[in-house]
């Protein structure tokens, strides 16, 4: 060999080849042992048994569907997140003293020490500009802007009391949905998917959705893997053009010669694996073969002309064009398809007052005309078809809003409220949720929470629970640390009050 091909040879190694053939030899009769292989098989060993309480067997397939920790009482989610998070005063937490003191001077002792995103200066009490009433089957305080809410009373569990540390929309998107207000930390349904695998052998366990004007303000971080294997992250879907980007066979590729290429690149893959065992090679080429699948399951799925003409008018949805009614009906045909979470991020609910775009009179009652038809829609569509009880429905933004009035810069030409973490409401329907009831309670003002707190993290563990899940026995070994979603303390808890 010429000293520049020893150079060429040294250069395309890795660190962890480099590693493990030269760090120590111990001869023993004609035997040799690298220190460094032997390290760095137990590294292999115990990375790819991590989780799942043992499972991840190198080689398996890893969307394969898998048995839960225990029974489980859903089998499948749909997370309808509001990006920016709407006023629950205005809609779900009815707060006649702040209709009493509106205008008045916040008391003092709710502001020691407080932090606001925005608001400067002492701020002032700022009544619900929406009626709420008890007009429902279950008997809620709603707001008159969500009349169809109000059919889906008897089957939701209102909670009044999540409480988060951040104030501020993407590390509280972040840590809602990865558990770390940082980036780089796996999301709910990569979790999810990791831990169950899929039920459908042709569409991804975890699908996205994304209607309104953008993504959420963390980007796709908050459907990403993370450190888990990139097959778990989710797979956005579109309701306008083709479903999936780049999904489709290049122009003038044949699929026999697609299938070809697919086959030859496992081929290659399967041999790297049996030779490093490297858990992402093993989640490449499942993404590979589950993207060939894809292109037949996909467009059949996200077909919504094949829906009769009743369905798309009880959920106001119109084929082809993005929207969160297209996002809820698209939902229900995945969940009953075998996806296993479904994603839905509609944007548009940051309600600043700083403009008619974001205010309390004119974009909030917008935004829940566009929510309320199609989510309560997806809610009775679910229990006709009988998939309601094994399908969890999740509902609400990262945060909450102030009971104060933000009026920024001084300017009060429109009404709106700040970002507020100490307490918001979010509503679970089916899978296993207590059915027609309210958790927890606030203070008089809604300020901050007068009983049972839920954490972020005990919604996560609660969640997982549902679905058969021990989130302390769901982690992932990474970086010196066994990563679990609510958090390596192992502090979360499951909140027995919303379980049915």
């Amino acid at each position: 060999m010429t000293p520049r091909d020893a150079l060429a040879n040294l250069e395309a190694q890795t660190r962890r080849t480099f590693l493990g053939s030269c760090l120590g030899g111990l001869a023993g009769g004609t035997a040799a042992f690298s220190l460094g292989g032997i390290a760095l098989s137990e590294l292999l060993a115990r990375e790819a048994g991590a989780a799942r309480g043992g499972g991840g067997v190198a080689g398996a397939d890893p969307l394969a569907a898998r048995a839960p920790h225990f029974p489980a009482r859903a089998k499948s989610v749909i997370y309808i997140h509001l990006a920016g998070s709407p006023s629950q005063l205005e809609l779900l937490d009815y707060k006649p003293e702040l209709a009493k003191f509106d205008g008045t001077p916040c008391p003092d002792e709710y502001l020691k020490g407080e932090k606001f995103a925005f608001i400067k200066g002492h701020p002032t009490l700022l009544a619900p500009q929406h009626r709420l009433r008890q007009a429902g089957r279950a008997g809620f305080w709603t707001s008159d802007l969500l009349p169809h809410f109000r059919t889906i009373e008897d089957e939701v569990c209102v909670v009044k009391t999540l409480t988060t540390d951040q104030f501020n929309h993407a590390p509280a998107q972040l840590l809602l949905h990865t558990g770390e207000a940082r980036f780089g930390a796996a999301s709910l349904g990569s979790w999810v998917g990791y831990g169950l695998g899929s039920e459908s052998r042709d569409l991804p366990a975890f699908v996205v959705l994304v209607s309104g004007d953008k993504t959420p303000d963390a980007g796709k971080s908050v459907w990403g893997s993370g450190f888990l294997p990139g097959v778990y992250q989710g797979v956005q879907c579109r309701a306008s053009g083709a479903p999936v980007l780049y999904v489709n066979d290049p122009e003038g590729m044949l699929r026999e010669t697609r299938r070809a290429t697919i086959e030859a690149i496992a081929s290659i893959g399967r041999a790297r694996l049996a030779e490093h065992g490297d858990r992402e090679t093993e989640a490449r080429i499942a993404q590979y073969e589950l993207a060939y699948r894809m292109q037949m399951a996909v467009p059949e799925a996200m077909d919504l002309a094949r829906e009769p003409k009743e369905t798309l008018e009880e959920y106001g949805a119109e084929p082809g064009k993005p929207s969160l009614a297209n996002s809820c009906l698209l939902a229900r045909r995945l969940v009953e398809r075998g996806v296993r979470f479904v994603q839905l991020y509609d944007w548009g609910w940051d309600g600043h007052g700083t403009s008619p775009h974001d205010d309390l009179l004119t974009q909030l009652p917008k935004k829940c005309k566009e929510m309320d038809q199609p989510v309560a829609a997806l809610v009775r569509d679910l229990r006709r078809r009988g998939l309601l009880d094994e399908t969890l429905v999740v509902w609400g933004g990262e945060f909450g809003r102030t009971p104060v009035a933000e009026f920024r810069d001084g300017k009060k030409d429109f009404l709106g409220r700040d970002h507020h973490p100490h307490a918001f409401t979010m509503w679970m329907a089916g899978g296993g949720v207590r059915r027609g009831t309210v958790y927890g309670e606030t203070d008089e003002l809604g300020y901050r929470i007068a009983r049972d707190p839920v954490r972020v993290r005990d919604f996560q563990a609660t969640v997982l629970h549902l679905l058969g899940l021990d989130h302390l026995r769901l982690g992932y070994a990474h970086a010196g640390l066994n990563h679990r979603l609510t958090g390596v303390q192992g502090d979360a808890k499951v909140i027995a009050g919303l379980l049915a």
